[in-house]
Order: structure tokens, then C-alpha cells, then sequence
């Protein structure tokens, strides 16, 4: 039988994955809602709020799905792993509890204003409420990666009788991973929710949805990402380097070097063998892994052989870093060419279209990737150099792991399903239903042109 901490961390990395799934549109979407919902108070054009509208649904019911997979992920830490609480709770414990008091209550408080009070409450007020959760939504983001963070680079803490004891608060939390951390997530935030803006507005153009909310909201979002990508690629580096500093056994298993070199190949592919501690089906760039780490050609970077028996699993980690660079690589050639095109052209071409809507979702994909490489790439180590994994885990017997197991996934699944129809059923309804123009928008002259003709073509047929 499977024993009870291998199942213990499939049922965490089953838990962890579909709730990062939510937070990793919400944070992000909250800003889009706000900027929406200001640009109709600026012009005062209605399809600013009918944009505004539709987003607010998926965006609560993305935050519902959030919050009820959320609270799953606090069970765990008594069900799965008491050890973490015992040995690190007095440093987890008061920053998830600042979490939900700092950023969880202002969310939920603020979001029923968001959803109910756009007819009740003075627009000013109802703008203000949108603005307070897209802050919540950042700060809630701010406190979780704080913990996590920490538990990468743990820092202002002395071990008492066996137990961390925070010693500084500030040093806690701005320990040295946090800032790096914090902005590359966001940013994966923003690239993931401009995605799913997009994709979903060109399934709705592609289901002959002839308003111009759905190729605005389009626009709005691939400019976004267009403006992200770029940045992400330099918190991507930055925060490698950070990373090379604190942890270089994980930055080796990302580039799969098993041995210290000086002028370290930039490896492309290769299948990595754990036993022989070696690559097979290598395809690399002389020197480049030494030039992008130390910005020097001849630069040393330590291989896996320095780390034995404290590196992490080489595989998941050497693949997971490659799918997350190479949907980032597609994202920016993308969201680049259709903003070229958009400036150019009044409407996409169908290949293109179709192209964004079957990458709606590939902000998940690179965002779980880089997840995985990121948690994984602390093994063995569940708070590095201060808590093994294996020494957290409960002494329940495997059964019952496996049962709750099972559980999670059938439920997660059904949800998962649900939310994918819920989300489609949505667009293909507002496909179909007819909107008036009344005012001009000055996004830009191709919309203002479309607009025109939208306008005219409903003025002819009422």
C-alpha cells in the first residue's frame, strides 16, 4: 500500500492546485473590474458597464470557488500535517490570521456591494467598493505569499525547545524571497486573467456576438498583456537570481546540471536520469544557462552533485520550469501580434480568434507550472533547512488518506466542470443578446468606427 505521506502530499498538491486555480484569476480580474467600472463613470458610455457586468459574475463566482476550496486547505494542516503547526504555527498561524482580517473580510464585505448595490448605492460609492476589493484581493495575496515565502527563505525566527519563535515580524515577512515572489505572482495574475478575458470575448465574437462590449474587453486585454509579458520576463530573471542565491539546488534541478560547471549550457531538452545522475537527449546552447544566471560567459553554477539527498525531484521540476517558460514564449508572441493587428485592423481574422480562445486557459496551465517548480523545488524540505516534509506528516493510517482523497478529487472535478459550463453558458447567452449604442467611445478610432456602424445597422432594424 501507498504510504501515508506520499498520499498526503498528492491530496495537498490536488488541494493546492484547483485553489490556486481561482485566486490566480481573481487577483488580477478585480483590477480589470475597477478599470472597467472607471471608464464608464469617465465617459459615461454604457458598454463600459455591460463589460463591466458580465465580468463581475465570472469574477464571483471565481471568488466563491476560491473561498470553498480555501477553507479545505486550513484542514489539512491539523488532518495531514500537524507537525507544520507544531513546529512553525507560531509564525503561520498570525500570518494567515492577518490574512483574513486585513484582506479576506474587506473582500467579502466589499463584494456584495460590488454584486447588489450598482442600482442602490451612489455610483461613487459602488466604484469605491469595487476599488476596496481589488485591494483585498492583492492584500490577501500579499499575506499568503509572505508565509510561503518564508517558508523558502525563513528569516527573523530563533528555535526555542524545538519550536520557531519570531523573533522580527518585519524580517518574517520581508524576508529575502518575498518581494520577487510577490510581484512575479501578480504579474501570473494579470497575464492569466487578461487571457481569460480574451479568450471568453472571442468565443463570444466567434458565436457571431456582433457588440462591441466583447471586442473592446478584447482589446483591453490583450494590450494588457502585451504591456505584462515583457515585465514578467524581468521578474522572471530577477527572481531566478534570487533564487540562485537561496536555493541553487533548485535552480540546478531547473536547469538540469548535475555537475558544477563554469560556461553551463542553457539546456532546451534532455530526459533526466535520477540513477545514473546524468541526461539523455540533451539539446542545449553553449554557455547561455552561465550567462542568463551570473551575466558572465564563463560563469560557475553549482550542479545537483553538490546537493545529494538535499535537492529536490529533478524531473517534475526540470519539465515544469520549461512548460511554464514556453506558454510565457506564446503568450508574449500573442498577445504581441494580435495587439499589432488590433492597432492595424478593425476586427481579428477567425485564426486568431480561435487561436485566443483555446489559450483562455493557458494562464492556469503556466501558473500551475511554475507553482509545481517552485514547491517542489523546496523538497525535502517543507520550511527550508528548519522543517522536513517528512517529519510534518500525520501518522493516520493510508485508508483513510486515501479515502478523503478520492473525495476531493470527484468533488473538485464536478466543480471544475461546472465552472467551465457556467462560464461558456454565460457568454453564448450575452452572444444573444441585443445591446444599444448610444454614445461614442474613444477607446480608439477602429472601435469608434465599429460603433458607428453597430449603431446604424440597429437603428435600420428597430
Amino acid at each position: 500500500m501507498i504510504e501515508t505521506l506520499l498520499l498526503s502530499r498528492m491530496q495537498f498538491a490536488l488541494n493546492i492546485s484547483f485553489h490556486y486555480l481561482f485566486p490566480s484569476i481573481t487577483i488580477a480580474l478585480a483590477w480589470f473590474l475597477f478599470y472597467f467600472k472607471l471608464r464608464h463613470d469617465l465617459s459615461a458610455h454604457p458598454v463600459w458597464m455591460r463589460i463591466y457586468r458580465f465580468w463581475v459574475k465570472i469574477f464571483a463566482l471565481s471568488f466563491a470557488l476560491g473561498v470553498v476550496s480555501g477553507i479545505t486547505m486550513s484542514f489539512q494542516f491539523g488532518t495531514n500535517w500537524p507537525g507544520f503547526m507544531e513546529k512553525v504555527g507560531n509564525i503561520a498561524g498570525p500570518l494567515l490570521g492577518y490574512e483574513v482580517l486585513t484582506a479576506f473580510f474587506m473582500e467579502a464585505t466589499f463584494l456584495g456591494a460590488m454584486l447588489f448595490g450598482m442600482k442602490r448605492l451612489p455610483n461613487w460609492l459602488h466604484t469605491l467598493s469595487t476599488l476596496l476589493v481589488a485591494i483585498g484581493t492583492s492584500m490577501s495575496a500579499f499575506w499568503i505569499l509572505a508565509l510561503n515565502s518564508w517558508m523558502h527563505t525563513p528569516q527573523g525566527f530563533e528555535m526555542i525547545n524545538g519550536v520557531a519563535e519570531p523573533v522580527s515580524w518585519m524580517e518574517i515577512i520581508f524576508n529575502p524571497s518575498f518581494p520577487y515572489r510577490l510581484a512575479h505572482t501578480l504579474v501570473a495574475s494579470g497575464l492569466t486573467a487578461a487571457f481569460l478575458i480574451a479568450g471568453v470575448s472571442a468565443y463570444r465574437i466567434l458565436k457571431e456576438d456582433s457588440k462591441l462590449a466583447p471586442k473592446l474587453a478584447l482589446k483591453t486585454a490583450m494590450y494588457s498583456a502585451a504591456l505584462l509579458m515583457p515585465l514578467q520576463i524581468l521578474l522572471g530573471d530577477l527572481h531566478g537570481l534570487n533564487t540562485l542565491e537561496h536555493q541553487p539546488q533548485k535552480v540546478a534541478a531547473m536547469e538540469g546540471l548535475w555537475e558544477t560547471q563554469k560556461g553551463a549550457p542553457l539546456i532546451l531538452f534532455a530526459i533526466p536520469d535520477e540513477e545514473s545522475r546524468d541526461n539523455s537527449a540533451v539539446i542545449s546552447i553553449p554557455n547561455l544557462a552561465s550567462i542568463i544566471l551570473t551575466h558572465d560567459k564563463e560563469g560557475e553554477v553549482k550542479g545537483l552533485n553538490e546537493f545529494k539527498g538535499k535537492h529536490p525531484p529533478v524531473k517534475p521540476v526540470f519539465y515544469g520550469f520549461r512548460i511554464m517558460i514556453g506558454i510565457g514564449m506564446l503568450m508574449l508572441f500573442v498577445s504581441w501580434i494580435v495587439s499589432g493587428l488590433l492597432i492595424r485592423k478593425k476586427e481579428l481574422p477567425p485564426f486568431w480568434l480561435k487561436t485566443l480562445f483555446y489559450m483562455t486557459f493557458s494562464g492556469w496551465v503556466a501558473t500551475l507550472a511554475g507553482w509545481y517548480v517552485t514547491e517542489i523545488g523546496r523538497q525535502p524540505y517543507l520550511v527550508s533547512e528548519v522543517l522536513l516534509v517528512a517529519d510534518a506528516v500525520t501518522d493516520i493510517p493510508p485508508a483513510n488518506v486515501i479515502f478523503s482523497f478520492t473525495v476531493y478529487a470527484i468533488v473538485y472535478i464536478l466543480l471544475l466542470v461546472a465552472y467551465l459550463h457556467t462560464i461558456f453558458y454565460m457568454a453564448r447567452k450575452s452572444s444573444k443578446v441585443e445591446e444599444f449604442e448610444t454614445k461614442d467611445v474613444s477607446m480608439t478610432k477602429p472601435f469608434n468606427h465599429l460603433e458607428r456602424i453597430e449603431r446604424l445597422s440597429q437603428q435600420s432594424n428597430h
